[in-house]
């Protein structure tokens, strides 16, 4: 199977089990947010700031966890998590944070029993299927990392659609456009 075929049915299948209810939810959640922060770390990280500067061209209120412009989470704003362990940390524990804090925690991970999982309000699990062939033809994580992008830009035409944006409305927050 060569890696493009491989990696497609892998992400595919790692998706297959987030219901309509907990996309719906997810989009629900996020209209509803004042504010929006997102956080993880690594390729993880990369995935959560690539969501995040879609929301931003969708004109929401988002900042990434961490960088030296965030503001302080507060009482009611959403917090959306990404770790394929779910053991991470520093992830782990910017949800105990935020959730003492008041703010709704929702965790992106593979472990439904993880430290992270135990700790949010809701959890999506995105569940790659371990296998030999997953370490030679995307190792670490890759599946995962790949999965949560796309599942997180499936959401985009739905907000578009509820924010009655087009893609013209979000060019004009693209930073190459303006």
């Amino acid at each position: 199977m060569d890696g493009i075929t491989y990696l497609t049915e892998a992400c595919k299948k790692a998706l297959g089990g987030i219901s309509e209810k907990e996309r719906t939810d997810l989009t629900a959640r996020i209209l509803s947010a004042k504010s929006i922060f997102i956080f993880g770390v690594g390729r993880s990280g990369l995935v959560g700031q690539t969501f995040a500067i879609r929301l931003v061209q969708l004109g929401l209120q988002v900042s990434f966890v961490g960088e030296m412009t965030t503001p302080i989470i507060k009482k009611d704003d959403l917090l959306i998590l990404i770790s394929n362990t779910g053991n991470t940390m520093s992830v782990v524990t910017t949800a105990k944070i935020a959730r003492r804090i008041g703010s709704h925690v929702i965790s992106v991970t593979s472990d439904a029993n993880s430290n992270l999982a135990k700790n949010s309000d809701s959890v999506i699990l995105v569940k790659p299927d371990e296998n030999k062939e997953m370490g030679e033809m995307a190792p670490l994580g890759t599946v995962f990392e790949d999965a949560t992008l796309l599942f997180f830009d499936t959401l985009v035409p739905g907000l578009m659609k509820r924010l009655d944006l087009s893609e013209k409305d979000m060019r004009n927050n693209h930073a190459i456009w303006v």
